[in-house]
């Protein structure tokens, strides 16, 4: 038998109308936000995201499903969703358009790195990208959306952590700053930050090793490093947070593992994981080919947001789907059933009716299993009286109903 590939999951059942229930809020919040979506292709060019993403992330070097066409060109499956939504903006010419663009998508992403708990090799992300405005109230706008959407969702113990990464200047005055701190405790740290320091620092503060992290309390905040311009912007975007209500701790350990960030980066935790991150990244249009371009966004994981809800014993409302089931007696009946189920399906009522051809008793134990909240049967005598005898599925009560008037009357029980 031909199995799962590690890191893949099949998605169907009650779970699946868990995901179809997020998803719509995701949906109907980005409506309320004016927010579009958009969908880009599953893969890219490779350099689009060696250029967007960064040659020295653990992305691009270790976890990206990369292989060659016939033509010999190299593509890769979508590792993340900006570098993807970055080259449409430029590719269509969005930047004619009014500004800022605001996009959503929730799209199948892939990176080949070890599986754990709400980390798959695919896995599903749910993403805003606002393109063309540097000002820090984009910066605050997308926050709020975050936060909005974490809201509707009743998940609990939520924290906004929030840092800032200052220009290209401040970003490299701070490099030089870490790089001599670390420099003089390289001893102290693992393989991996030794080789981090030489290609690039600032990925040494993500390193979840204990000795690594002991040695990193002690590291040179950002923060000192930024100029006026950039620490008046981080003050901005807190001032609008402070004034809509939003709450957040400042963390200066907050870099995030992509290269395009600049200045306000930031992480939602809960049940200490990480269940939405992003930034600025006002670099990452020209870096694509386009034309300098303000923009902000964020990433959530549905996987580990379904995980975290489901951890928290929240309840998504998911209702078994099927409200009414048709049984029948004899080949007349079953015509009869299927044809009343579609005519009921017709009129936004979901239906079901049997095509197993069981008998009544087996039936009646399917529309249990199912759910049904309704049921009758329908065989020669129904269709001679032109009734039939409606159950109540929790009550057992049972009313007579015209088979003309059923649409009528499962509509006022909707």
């Amino acid at each position: 038998m031909i199995q799962l590939v590690k890191g893949t999951k099949d998605i169907y059942g009650e779970e699946v109308k868990k995901w179809q229930n997020v998803e719509r809020r995701m949906r109907n919040l980005c409506e309320k936000f004016g927010i579009g979506e958009i969908r880009t292709p599953a893969f890219e060019f490779t350099e689009l995201f060696v250029r967007g993403v960064g040659e020295t992330t653990d992305i691009v070097q270790k976890e990206m499903y990369t292989f060659t066409d016939d033509g010999g060109r190299s593509l890769t499956l979508r590792p993340e969703g900006t570098a993807g939504v970055a080259r449409a903006y430029i590719e269509h010419g969005m930047h004619n358009d009014p500004q800022p663009i605001k996009l959503y998508y929730i799209s199948p992403t892939f990176r080949c790195e070890n599986t754990q708990a709400g980390r798959q090799r695919q896995f599903h992300q749910f993403g805003v990208e606002m393109l063309g405005s540097y000002s820090a109230a984009q910066d605050a706008e997308a926050i709020s959306v975050a936060a909005a959407l974490l809201e509707e969702l009743g998940v609990q113990g939520v924290e906004l952590r929030m840092n800032s990464l200052g220009c290209p200047k401040c970003r490299a005055r701070y490099n030089q700053v870490l790089r001599d701190f670390i420099g003089s405790n390289l001893d102290k740290l693992c393989a991996t930050c030794k080789e981090r320091y030489v290609k690039n620092p600032l990925r040494v503060l993500d390193c979840k090793e204990e000795g690594c992290q002991r040695v990193l309390q002690d590291a040179p905040s950002v923060l000192d490093c930024l100029d006026e311009e950039c620490t008046a912007h981080f003050k901005k975007v807190q001032d609008i947070l402070d004034e809509m209500g939003i709450a957040y701790t400042i963390d200066p350990k907050i870099v995030r593992g992509l290269d395009y960030y600049t200045r306000t980066v930031f992480e939602f935790v809960s049940d200490g994981l990480t269940v939405c991150g992003g930034g600025r990244y006002d670099n990452l249009i020209e870096e694509c080919g386009g034309k300098p371009t303000g923009a902000v966004g964020f990433g959530m994981g549905i996987e580990r947001l379904l995980m975290i809800l489901d951890k928290q014993g929240t309840d998504l409302g998911i209702s078994s789907g099927t409200k009414v089931f048709i049984g029948s007696m004899g080949e007349a009946g079953q015509k009869k059933a299927l044809a009343l189920a579609y005519t009921l399906r017709k009129a936004g009522i979901c239906a079901e009716a049997d095509t197993v051809e069981r008998s009544v008793k087996a039936q009646m134990k399917y529309a249990n299993k199912i759910g049904a909240a309704y049921s009758f049967v329908i065989g020669e005598s129904e269709l001679e009286a032109g009734t039939v005898q409606v159950k109540h599925m929790e009550s057992g009560n049972a009313e007579e109903v015209a088979l003309a008037d059923l649409v009528a009357y499962f509509q006022k029980k909707a």
